[in-house]
């Protein structure tokens, strides 16, 4: 936990928990039910019944963010797909998106995700025609966006939030990756997406491989966090920058895990991400990882713990009742605990100054002190700065200091011996995500 050094004390933000409260465990498991209902929601499914397939299942999703009152906008997201292994004859996908408009000028550009895919499959990943209900993989996340969204609809946020639910994830993230590749070409800022799949089901315990731990730990109260480390497809000059510094674990994704995390212990949340630094779980993949390939900050939101034999499956009968990935093993309050957290971390980021840009170390000349610099947040708002360290073997900031509103900031303490970064903080109590420090001449 980050121990603050002569830190400012903030004032906490209301509105956080007030997002928070709003979302219903109920209305969680109902979503999860509905999708379910549609029997299948596979890719290459039926789109003209109303019962059944993915087009009666993004049309009722359109329906239902149309549904919320306050500024959202809503649309289906339409992309032509080319030819493909998964999509052999290719196609048009919709994904189906809701947007809220920052309100502040200077911040309302910035665009902060919450990501959920809608599609499923069974056994077989190109049949679409045999049930899918997807209630965990991933109704669930799914679920999270709607209720994110819901809870959201009427807030006053500085900037802009996305609402996006996607489709053929199952077929190779395609519906990620066209709405990625699309916002990169329009040259939108996208600082933040957390992608939300397989976040229904806490039944299978997690456990440690220490002989120490007392048996295995219930999945309930948390949920894995994985981020990537060393950007996607990073040029040798952005190899040789990350080997220089030592920061393979300080990309703008790893600090927004370790954001989520912050805002956890501020909310003073009993529900905690557990920080998984990888990309994914191995021989799995997920939407994050699209966004991640296009350029931008991405993590993704998974249970504790899998079991395997339900997802991807086709549906079956055990001791009289179905077996599969159906909505007898989701649970409503566990996907609320995870819509909570996201969309607490939503405000905070949408509400908060950016995180100050070229933080960096002077490494001039040799001496034994530190001297950072860092540009100012463009906001209005900002009040102030607080510059934070960590030791070079720890997994996340350790301490802070409040350093007014400067640009600069010097310690006898050496460079060569910690990490450091700068977050900016502004009047209403909201701190950015940390602005890990490079190291330049000036």
């Amino acid at each position: 936990m980050l121990h603050l050094l002569a830190a400012v004390v903030l004032a906490q933000p209301t509105l956080p928990a007030e997002v928070a409260r709003a979302i219903s465990a109920d209305r969680a498991k109902a979503n999860v039910e509905a999708l379910a209902a549609f029997g299948t929601r596979h890719s290459l499914s039926d789109t003209t019944s109303p019962t059944r397939g993915i087009g009666a299942a993004r049309n009722w999703l359109k329906s239902q963010m149309e549904s919320y009152r306050g500024g959202l906008q809503v649309a289906f997201d339409v992309h032509q797909i080319p030819p493909m292994q998964r999509m052999p004859q290719g196609g048009e996908i919709m994904n189906v998106v809701a947007v809220l408009p920052g309100g502040m000028p200077e911040a309302a550009e910035r665009r902060y995700y919450v990501v959920g895919h809608y599609d499923t499959i069974n056994a077989d990943r190109m049949d679409p025609t045999r049930d899918a209900p997807g209630a965990n993989d991933d109704a669930s996340g799914t679920s999270v966006v709607l209720e994110c969204a819901r809870a959201l609809a009427g807030a006053k946020l500085d900037a802009t939030v996305v609402f996006l639910c996607t489709a053929a994830e199952e077929q190779g993230l395609v519906g990620a990756k066209a709405h990625a590749d699309a916002a990169k070409a329009r040259g939108e800022l996208v600082m933040g997406v957390l992608s939300n799949d397989i976040v229904g089901d806490p039944s299978v315990n997690f456990f440690s491989p220490s002989p120490a731990a007392s048996g295995p730990r219930s999945s309930e109260q948390f949920v894995r966090l994985f981020s990537e480390g060393i950007p996607r497809n990073p040029g040798a000059e952005e190899i040789a920058e990350i080997r220089r510094l030592g920061s393979e674990s300080d990309s703008s994704s790893r600090q927004l895990a370790r954001f989520v995390a912050y805002v956890a212990t501020r909310e003073n949340m009993a529900f905690r991400p557990m920080l998984v630094f990888r990309q994914d779980r191995f021989l799995r993949g997920g939407d994050h990882s699209a966004f991640n390939e296009a350029g931008f900050t991405g993590v993704r939101f998974t249970v504790p713990a899998e079991d395997y034999t339900r997802q991807h499956a086709d549906v079956t009968e055990r001791d009289g009742e179905p077996y599969g990935d159906v909505p007898t093993f989701v649970s409503g309050e566990y996907i609320a605990n995870v819509a909570r957290l996201n969309a607490a971390t939503l405000v905070h980021l949408a509400n908060a100054p950016r995180p100050p840009a070229k933080a960096r170390m002077i490494t001039a000349q040799l001496e034994t002190g530190t001297t950072l610099r860092w540009e100012k947040s463009p906001e209005p708002d900002t009040a102030g700065y607080e510059v934070v360290w960590r030791a070079t073997t720890a997994p996340d900031w350790e301490e802070a200091i409040d350093v007014g509103d400067v640009t600069e900031w010097k310690t006898p303490a050496s460079k060569d011996n910690w990490f450091f970064g700068v977050r900016a903080y502004d009047k209403d109590g909201y701190r950015s995500p940390v602005s890990f420090a490079g190291a330049a001449a000036r």
